[in-house]
């Protein structure tokens, strides 16, 4: 029998001692037949749908029965993997092995994950998508499935956040909890990026952010939001929590300058320590690279071609379509630091336009364009946004997805309004992850 106390010691994070009544269902033992979006595997249990953190597929497994609040399926985690998968490794991550959220899949061989993650992502384009077997085929998934982005192995994240627990001590949250996991290392980070963090001592409550730029490493403490009063099981102290956590909060650099040189090409964009940029550092320059290829064989005219660069941030599609594709562009991005990084980054360059507001605002008022990229946050597009797409009726969409759920919605959106997947790539974006990076090329 294999056994990991790790995983046994995570089972019980997030546990609700009021369900403890029914052992036999709460304490059971059961068989995985596949994999399912968001890194679970999916068994049975008296003809009940269960979703198993921790398994893989064609494992026998015991489990503890977490969530039964749905009436169609339950959530369980491994405590006892049985009868092992050929492909399940010791776990690569420490942190995620003592119950962190972080590396939810580092338990699988890294070729083999992609495999799963490739079977995944197919079923929900399949499902949710407007693609059929032949058309995945047709677009290419399968070529290679879900892609690496450099050699398996750990130290690919260029950024990161920690979190600063009552004691001052620095570490990864644990799995769905506020729980922070100290002195367990998460594998994912960039060799020395988080190096000596464990032995300092930062405010309770806080976040440290840690980037590697071209520049060597940059580090910063943001300030713990503002405490929330009322009734801890009320929906409205929720609310108002998650609020305060987005509001802005004082950040103090404690190693490098307040931005961060990001270099792409011929190009260096300085980025807000806590600004966004992709984590795994081959990401940006391999994504604009195939946002590009995906066009080569559409028929438009680069000379006089006009494109959107919608949720364009700080323009790194923008860079790669001037340089390939475009006469003219429009970035459009709702985050000020995004636009003026943007801005310095292009400043002289006649042929781009930065544009700070909502996209399906915004948008509307700019020249017609020929292409359309799109790099939606986790939530995706949405319907108003992909409605406002193709009423300007480009010649080519490119979405780019970092939830293939909502990639795969906002592809069936577009499918109604008479555009048809040409194209379609998938990046391990977040290795050790369940997370994959969609690219899609559409055109009418």
């Amino acid at each position: 029998m294999y056994t990991d106390p790790a995983t046994r010691a995570a089972a019980w994070v997030g546990r609700n001692d009021a369900d403890m009544t029914d052992l036999n269902v709460l304490d059971t033992e059961l068989e995985t037949v596949r994999m399912a979006n968001g890194g679970d595997a999916v068994g049975h249990v008296d003809g009940r749908v269960v979703f198993v953190r921790g398994a893989l597929p064609g494992e026998r497994v015991r489990v503890r029965i977490e969530d039964r609040s749905n009436d169609r399926f339950w959530r369980a985690v491994v405590t006892d993997v049985l009868d092992p998968a050929p492909d399940r490794v010791p776990p690569a991550c420490e942190a995620a092995a003592h119950g962190a959220g972080c590396c939810d899949l580092s338990f699988v061989e890294p070729a083999a994950a992609r495999r799963l993650k490739t079977g995944v992502t197919a079923d929900v384009l399949r499902r949710i998508g407007p693609l059929t077997d032949d058309g995945l085929a047709a677009a290419g998934l399968f070529d290679e499935g879900v892609r690496a982005l450099g050699p398996d192995g750990e130290g690919w994240r260029i950024r990161t956040r920690l979190f600063v627990d009552d004691q001052g001590r620095a570490g990864v949250h644990a799995w769905h909890a506020s729980t922070v996991i100290v002195g367990h290392h998460c594998s994912a980070p960039l060799a020395g990026l988080v190096a000596g963090l464990d032995v300092e001592r930062f405010t309770p409550g806080a976040e440290i952010v840690a980037v590697a730029g071209a520049d060597g490493r940059h580090l910063a403490e943001i300030a713990p939001p503002e405490p929330v009063r009322g009734d801890r099981g009320d929906r409205r102290h929720v609310q108002r929590t998650r609020r305060s956590r987005a509001a802005a909060r004082s950040t103090r650099m404690l190693g490098g300058a307040e931005t961060v040189p990001h270099t792409v090409g011929d190009r260096t964009w300085d980025i807000g320590v806590n600004g966004f940029w992709q984590a795994h550092r081959a990401a940006p320059a391999t994504y604009a690279a195939t946002v590009v290829a995906m066009m080569e064989n559409v028929d438009v005219d680069p000379a006089g071609t006009v494109a959107w660069d919608l949720y364009g941030g700080a323009g790194i599609y923008a860079g790669a379509l001037l340089d390939n594709a475009a006469a003219q562009v429009h970035v459009v991005d709702s985050d000020a630091g995004a636009i003026s990084a943007a801005s310095t980054t292009f400043a002289g360059e006649a042929r781009l336009r930065a544009h700070r507001g909502e996209v399906a605002e915004t948008a509307v008022g700019l020249p017609s364009p020929d292409i359309v990229v799109l790099d939606p946050p986790r939530t995706g597009a949405g319907r108003a946004v992909i409605d406002m797409i193709a009423a300007a009726d480009p010649r080519v969409v490119v979405h780019v997805g970092c939830d293939v759920g909502r990639f795969a919605r906002d592809l069936a959106f577009l499918a109604e309004r008479g555009y048809r997947v040409r194209a379609l790539r998938a990046f391990d974006a977040f290795p050790g992850t369940h997370h994959v990076e969609t690219i899609a090329c559409l055109t009418r």
